[in-house]
């Protein structure tokens, strides 16, 4: 796991957070309560901070950046799906970010919607609150329900549990390998 300051500024990870081995988090991050970033996800706050809230997935190979003063937002409760890039937008609470999406600068997306698997959100695009969105470029094609929301925290719920697991597994590994590895050699 590559954790780096940059310009003297360091990453702030909930000590609940499950960060993958193979994830780099570099600069003025921080991750909330619950949080998990998963296998080969880069999230880097170098010319601007990233904040993600409490039971947040950043799932594998995702990408999350800044621009000069632009920050990265995204709220409790989300799930960002494999291989998706947010780039200087916020992303509220309660949101699903589907895989290969690609959220740009300045967007925001309101709590409760869903952005589909490979949707292109451009720069300044600003999604109301519990809308699906699809396409590219990405068009409102429904509006969501409470019941949806409440599918995409129950969703991220999951993760929570599921990170829990890797991180119990991740500390019972290092404690494998201290014993491995205290062992003489015969």
């Amino acid at each position: 796991m590559g954790i780096y300051g940059h310009k003297g500024k360091y990453p702030h990870i909930d000590k609940s957070c499950f960060v993958a081995e193979s994830a780099d988090i570099i600069g003025d991050v921080t991750i909330g309560a619950g949080s998990s970033v998963w296998y080969g996800a880069v999230i880097r706050g170098d010319m601007a901070p990233v904040t993600i809230g409490q039971n947040v997935s950043i799932q594998d190979n995702s990408m999350l950046h800044v621009d000069t003063g632009i920050p990265t937002v995204i709220g409790d409760n989300v799930t960002v799906g494999h291989g998706v890039i947010i780039h200087a937008a916020t992303v509220e609470d309660n949101c699903l970010i589907g895989m290969g999406a690609i959220v740009l600068d300045e967007v925001r997306i309101g709590h409760g919607s869903l952005v589909g698997a490979g949707a292109l959100v451009p720069p300044r695009k600003n999604i109301p609150p519990r809308s699906q969105v699809m396409g590219s470029p990405c068009a409102i094609t429904k509006q969501l329900t409470a019941e949806d929301e409440q599918g995409f925290i129950d969703h991220a719920q999951r993760y929570l549990r599921l990170g829990g697991d890797y991180l119990v597994k991740k500390n019972s590994r290092k404690n494998n390998a201290k014993k491995f590895f205290q062992k003489p050699l015969q």
